[in-house]
């Protein structure tokens, strides 16, 4: 006799046709369709988180540059100063401070521009 696993098998079945909801025609009604579906669906959403991760960092990269810029420095300068000044500030906050509060990132940049004079004084 052969074994279907009953209930169990109904459940996982069931479980796949929900995840496939939303989808357009067979994606959504026939089984070995959905099941190719959702594994192809897990590893963009997989690719793709690391992608969004990529993309933030190089957004807040460019805004830092564009704000650094217009007070005079690179961000190269400017990165390598924030370690010279010893803050310790992450790209996601400087880019944040330079969008909503430029005062403050004005006075980071001060800092800095004061951390790069200072070295370049002593060596």
């Amino acid at each position: 006799m052969r074994t279907t696993r009953g209930s169990a098998r109904t459940r996982a079945v069931n479980r796949l046709f929900h995840k496939a909801k939303g989808y357009r025609g067979g994606r959504r009604r026939l089984y070995r369709t959905v099941k190719e579906t959702l594994v192809r669906a897990g590893v963009y959403a997989y690719r793709d988180r690391r992608l969004r991760r990529r993309n933030f960092h190089k957004l807040w990269i460019i805004r830092i540059n564009a704000a650094v810029r217009q007070l005079g420095l690179r961000y190269s300068q400017f990165i390598h100063g924030l370690g010279q000044a010893q803050i310790e500030i992450n790209r996601k906050l400087l880019a944040e401070m330079a969008v909503r509060d430029p005062e403050a990132f004005e006075q980071v940049v001060g800092k800095v521009k004061e951390a790069l004079a200072s070295a370049a004084a002593a060596g």
